[in-house]
Formats: C-alpha cells, structure tokens, sequence
C-alpha cells in the first residue's frame, strides 16, 4: 500500500503547491480562479500560514511526494451565531494519486482540527459541476449548502453599469469615498487603531481575524 502523509505545508512546497495549482485551474472544468503564481511568491505566502492560528495550508504526501493540497479556515458559521466552523478550500488530489485514500486522508485531517478547536460543522467548498468530487464529499455525510460565486470586482462594477442603476452605482463611489476618507483619518492619528480629532474620539474597525486571505 502506498504510504500516506498529511502535513502543515512549509515553505520548501511552494513549488509543488504551484503545481497543484496549476492543475486546479486547469483541469477541464470552468474556473474563474486566479492564476497560478510564481513560486517566489507562494513561498512568501506559505511562510504567512505557518503560525497563523485561524487557518492551516495543507499538502498530502503519497509515497514522499506531494500530490494533494486543502486550505483549512476556522471561522463563525454565520454573523448571527457563535459556534464555529471550519472550512476545506481548495481540496485538490492530482489525477496520478486519486483512489489511494489522499482525499479522506486530507478530509481526516480537517475533520480532527475542526474536533481540536470545538468547531461543531465543517464545511467543503467544491465546483457545482465536479461530479466526482461532489459525490466523493456527498458519500462522507457533506450536503450542498449554497453555489459560490467568484469575480474580480472590476467586473462585476462593469456589470453593474451595463444595467444602467444610477442610484446604485453612487451608492458604491460613496462608499469608496468614504473608506478613503477612514484610511487618511487612520493615518492622520498616526496609523493607530483609535485617537482623538478636535476633542472627538475617534476609531476605526478592528482589522478581522482572516485566516490568511
């Protein structure tokens, strides 16, 4: 049997994680993921996870070599409730590796951390239309809960003018123009969370606890 191992990913993988990429977004199915990038830049964004407490990068190793790769990220299940989840991004086995267990093995791991930080659900993100994929995450229990769509927001501002809403799209210039305003207040009380402007307190948000992205 082959031997199998799931590890927190170090930044020595990153090329081997470029290259699961690559087949991510190339394997026949329509995607609107980003490119893949250089292997300069996922080393500096592999070392940004190694201590990182609300997410984990993982690779799948077959035999010493990597072949599957899962993004783990501890968040709330919704603004309305206080119990967590953690959710698998990104769950890619190579084609050369499927069918000896590295999917589970992964899917293992995931399940483990979620158990690890009292997180009650666990949550799988997977292209609507991979059959294979779905019926392997339907077969351990894993309903569909929602589609996820994804775009660059210059497109979807561009869809937004073709539909000609005036309204809506001042509402947008507004908001932009008011998360600049935040940004020159924040700099003006020297960069930090909370000061004071004419005797007035003033404060920005905190910065949200992202799980590496």
């Amino acid at each position: 049997m082959a031997a199998i191992e799931v590890r927190d990913a170090r930044v020595g993988d990153a090329g081997a994680l470029v290259a699961l990429w690559r087949e991510l977004t190339t394997a026949g199915l329509p995607s609107r993921l980003p490119a893949p990038p250089s292997t300069a830049a996922a080393e500096v964004a592999v070392s940004k996870h190694v201590d990182n407490p609300f997410g984990r990068l993982l690779v799948g190793e077959l035999d010493g070599d990597i072949h599957g790769m899962a993004y783990l990220r501890k968040t709330a299940v919704s603004p309305l409730h206080d119990d967590t989840t953690v959710t698998v991004e990104y769950l890619h086995v190579s084609d050369t590796a499927r069918r000896h267990g590295l999917g589970k093995a992964l899917i293992a791991e995931a399940v483990a951390w979620a158990e690890h930080e009292s997180c009650a659900h666990l949550a799988v993100v997977a292209p609507a239309i991979a059959r294979e994929a779905n019926r392997f995450l339907a077969r351990l229990g894993l309903g569909q809960a929602g589609v996820l769509r994804f775009a660059n927001t210059h497109t979807v501002r561009r869809r937004l003018a073709a539909e000609h809403a005036p309204n809506l799209l001042a509402l947008l210039s507004s908001r932009r123009s008011a998360f600049a305003r935040r940004a020159q207040l924040s700099g003006t009380v020297g960069g930090s969370v909370g000061g004071t402007v004419g005797g007035a307190v003033v404060s920005s948000p905190a910065e949200p606890e992202s799980a590496g992205k």
